[in-house]
């Protein structure tokens, strides 16, 4: 592995190791943020399962590979994971000392002047998680006891002295919330895979919502009843969907507001990749609101981790629902009008072997 290297850790733009049959070796935290899937998620998976280019580069690779010569490519549109394509420079090198190995760097032309500010922002962002996720279990012990002790102080208090003491067992509270959502969005595993109702998921949040932080919301549901099973995690799949209902339940306040939930089956959505081919994504799950909409200020930013345009919000909700779907090889994307947002999930349909070997 390549990340102890003080050099490598450094690299402001996105870089990839890719082994001799085309597999991820290593990533940069930059290609992390970059691609926004953990370095664990990407090693050994394939090169061109986690990136497309609109131009097909793989016969060019092999080329570099074959002759231990650079490639560079110019002004080509890289996406993956919940990345939208974004106008970039590619450059190919082989890795000194290490045969059939290969270094890729993404050079974004998007914003280069600040890309360096970005990666950094990305880089101190993950070693805030990584950081709160080591001290998550020692801050949570003494803040358990600051609360039972207000508990306790709060028996034998006048009234005015009690907002002192549930003060303390509110921020107590608060605090404890806010760790253990950064404990979740580090320590999320991997999907386990198997064929998936979407339907249930979408009960299941549904009706979680609405006998909770969505009970002043009318959620309509609108789905295709013909749609084919999904392929994914239905637990982890059920967390998307409550993050977003929360999300639209909270931006519509205390007021009433309409969510729909729909689904769809659409054949030609695919992710295209280097060679042409492509994945395939065709159910389509929507969950639409009324709300204000987006700040335009974040709508680029708004999967980034601590991304938010609620005041005391962690910009971890939304960072978490893109972590998943991109480890299920899937799409998010958004659209946001004052009085429309839409958050749309696409995902693969469940193989048919799956499908026999589930009944």
């Amino acid at each position: 592995m390549m990340q102890d290297n003080s050099l490598w850790a450094s690299l402001p733009v996105p870089t990839l190791i890719v082994g001799p049959q085309n597999s991820i070796v290593d990533v940069n935290s930059a290609a992390e943020g970059f691609l926004n899937v953990s370095a664990k998620s990407l090693r050994d998976t394939p090169l061109w399962d986690q990136i497309a280019v609109n131009d097909p580069l793989e016969a060019a690779f092999e080329r570099a590979r074959e002759t231990s010569t650079p490639l560079f490519v110019n002004d080509v549109d890289v996406g993956g994971g919940a990345r939208a394509p974004m106008q970039s420079d590619l450059q190919v090198a082989p890795l000194l000392g290490r045969p059939g190995h290969m270094i890729l760097m993404i050079s974004p032309r998007e914003l280069a002047g600040r890309m360096t500010q970005n990666y950094s922002v990305k880089s101190a962002a993950k070693s805030a998680i990584g950081m709160a996720e080591m001290l998550a279990h020692e801050i949570k012990n003494p803040l358990a006891g600051i609360t039972g002790a207000a508990q306790l102080l709060s028996m034998n208090l006048s009234p005015e002295d009690l907002e002192l003491t549930d003060l303390i067992v509110e921020e107590s509270r608060r605090i404890v919330k806010l760790l253990e959502q950064v404990e979740q969005f580090g320590n999320l595993s991997v999907p386990d895979f198997k064929p998936v109702n979407i339907h249930d998921v979408l009960d299941r949040a549904r009706r979680s919502a609405l006998l909770g932080f969505g009970a002043h919301m009318n959620i309509i549901e609108e789905y295709d009843p013909s749609l084919p099973l999904a392929y994914g995690d239905p637990d982890q799949l059920l967390q998307v969907v409550l993050n977003l209902l929360k999300n639209a339940s909270e931006a519509a306040g205390s007021a009433p507001g309409k969510i729909r939930l729909r689904s769809y089956f659409e054949h030609s959505f695919r992710l295209r990749r280097s060679d042409g081919s492509g994945r395939s994504l065709p159910l389509q799950i929507e969950v639409i609101d009324d709300g204000p909409g987006l700040p335009e200020t974040i709508k680029g930013d708004i999967f980034d981790p601590f991304v938010s345009g609620k005041e005391n919000g962690t910009g971890l909700g939304l960072a978490l629902v893109s972590k998943i779907i991109s480890d299920h090889h899937g799409w998010i994307s958004v659209t946001s009008v004052p009085g429309q947002t839409v958050f749309r999930i696409s995902l693969a349909r469940a193989p048919k072997d799956a499908v026999a070997k589930d009944t």
